[in-house]
């Protein structure tokens, strides 16, 4: 299994993302934690601050922008234009639409299967790297677990897909607007007896195999 889970964006470990996909390959971006955000102001955003997919195409890799909501109740014909990636990347912004958008696509299933296979890596960042651990339980103190969209069930979905053993919780100690919440979560975690690993913006666990080592310096 090969997983690249960070706090926030490549920083300066991009390489080691280029090199866990196995090298220039086909990427795709999923964008669908920020469904809340009018369109027009994600691209705004994209072309004024932060694009993914250019972070991506910056890296090395043949990256383009995937909608899960185009495959809600349709699996099938996801794991068919997944074919030939070798990298699914989430952005981050709320960990729990993003997981509905996982089940309701059918990518949670998906991305088991083809981790197992080791034909494909996964990655992603603050809400991409949370839903990957063990339970978004905690997550509450930073994410709204209610926040919907149209097209998106109503149900809250508490469990991570489970990559790892543990919970994530990103922007701790770091100069980012969700570090105070990220620090409750932390708080609300170790009350409660989750496994859990905080990460700094800068930091991104990485995982080969059954190796998990936590790579890059906070900023």
């Amino acid at each position: 299994m090969r997983l690249y889970l960070s706090s926030y964006r490549t920083q300066d470990t991009a390489g080691d993302l280029l090199d866990l996909a196995g090298g220039p390959c086909r990427a795709v971006v999923i964008s669908n934690a920020v469904d809340m955000i009018p369109p027009a102001e994600r691209q705004a955003y994209a072309r004024k601050i932060h694009d993914p997919v250019v972070e991506l195409r910056d890296a090395g890799l043949n990256a383009e922008g995937l909608d899960l909501r185009d495959y809600f109740g349709a699996p099938a014909a996801l794991e068919r234009d997944l074919a030939d990636v070798g990298l699914v990347w989430a952005v981050g912004g709320n960990a729990f639409l993003l997981c509905r958008a996982l089940r309701q696509s059918g990518l949670d299933a998906i991305l088991a299967r083809r981790l197992a296979q080791d034909s494909l890596a996964y990655g992603g960042w603050s809400a991409g790297a949370c839903v990957a651990g063990s339970t978004l339980r905690g997550l509450h103190l930073m994410d709204e677990p209610q926040l919907v969209t149209p097209g998106y069930d109503h149900a809250v979905i508490w469990e991570g897909m489970g990559l790892v053993d543990f919970a994530i919780v990103p922007h701790f100690a770091s100069d980012h607007p969700e570090a105070q919440a990220a620090d409750r979560a932390a708080a609300y975690m170790a009350e409660g007896a989750i496994p859990h690993r905080t990460l700094r913006d800068g930091e991104a666990i990485l995982r080969r195999g059954d190796r998990i080592d936590v790579i890059g310096l906070p900023i």
